[in-house]
């Protein structure tokens, strides 16, 4: 068995929850999120979103980083992953 090393890319990334990019609220236009409010309030952002993935769709929890991967997909990602896999450039 061979080893490698993962190719160092660039992502852009938020916390769900906080302040979003452009390109979150174009997914969101155009039907590949929707965002839901457990008590149906907007009030600092969803509760909660369901993402349309590669692998079909996701889930991502209030707190957790959304990404924008190198070819424009966008999937979640828990803290403690994101934590252990990138760093701020």
């Amino acid at each position: 068995m061979a080893k490698f090393r993962k190719k160092p890319v660039v992502i852009e990334a938020f916390k769900l929850g906080e302040e979003c990019p452009d390109w979150w609220a174009d997914a969101v236009s155009q039907n590949h999120v929707t965002t839901h409010n457990i008590d149906g309030r907007w009030r600092d952002g969803p509760d909660y979103a369901l993402i349309s993935t590669l692998e079909g769709w996701m889930r991502a929890d209030k707190g957790d980083w959304i990404i924008k991967g190198v070819v424009g997909e966008i999937y979640p990602c828990k803290p403690d992953i994101f934590a252990a896999t990138y760093e701020p450039v």
